[in-house]
């Protein structure tokens, strides 16, 4: 949070990054996971041993067990940990922070965080991050956004007031451990219906604080539109995503 931020917006961020213990299962449930090419793309030739940092349910968890890697995962909430073991029992998941990594120095060969990197502290949080890792292992932030390029995303937006910001969030402070950071975005899409896409978006932080009321007005709304709109009124249909990601090199 910038030093300008007032302190009922400080306020606000610590219960939005506080929000999704309460909500571990649907978040597991309802959250997308994260292009395949797109995690390679996090990954320094030879990469076996990585870090899932912040890895909440275990959404980017259950992509890097698929390109055979070995998993420590790392998440400082006791509700999430709970569904994250429920999800993948054989993965240690430690309790443990951005900025408190219980991990020993030069122990991984990558550190990616999902959806995660807009809630750390980034200048203490890369200090930590560089003691994990090797020389030449890569720090790897990604994040998922709906892709507004397309109509009916762009006016389920609108209808719903709500913009997921992956692109905005995407970013990574400079720092003398590191490289320069490169950026990509890869294409992904998310099977939903019209009721689980609803689901998916009250797993937002925004959403997850918002006054009852109001979250009871999105609902109706967001549940109309998807009701009667061609594109997703009948069964299951692709949410087309945009997922950025952000690496940089321990120097």
């Amino acid at each position: 949070m910038s030093e300008a931020t007032s302190p009922a917006e400080r306020e606000l961020w610590s219960r939005r990054s506080r929000s999704f213990g309460g909500r571990a299962a649907e978040y597991a449930r309802h959250r997308p996971d994260y292009p395949l090419d797109g995690l390679r793309w996090c990954l320094p030739p030879g990469a076996t041993r990585v870090i899932d940092l912040a890895a909440g349910t275990g959404k980017l968890t259950t992509g890097l067990l698929a390109l055979g890697l070995e998993v420590t995962a790392v998440e400082p909430d006791a509700e999430m940990r709970s569904e994250f073991t429920r999800h993948h029992p054989d993965v240690p998941v430690l309790d443990g922070t951005a900025e408190r990594i219980p991990l020993p120095d030069r122990s991984a060969d990558a550190v990616l965080a999902g959806q995660a990197f807009h809630w750390f502290d980034p200048v203490p949080a890369l200090t930590e991050i560089a003691r994990v890792l090797r020389p030449g292992g890569f720090v790897a932030g990604l994040w998922n956004s709906n892709d507004r390029s397309v109509p009916w995303v762009a006016e389920f937006a609108r209808i719903s007031g709500f913009v997921q910001r992956g692109s905005t969030n995407a970013r990574l402070a400079d720092h003398p451990a590191f490289g320069p950071f490169e950026r990509r975005t890869f294409r992904h899409a998310h099977r939903r219906t019209a009721e689980s896409l609803v689901e998916t978006l009250f797993t937002h932080s925004a959403l997850l604080v918002a006054p009852e009321p109001e979250r009871d007005e999105i609902r109706k709304r967001v549940r109309e539109f998807l009701g009667t709109h061609p594109d997703t009124a009948a069964g299951e249909f692709d949410l087309p995503l945009e997922t950025t990601v952000l690496r940089g090199e321990r120097r």
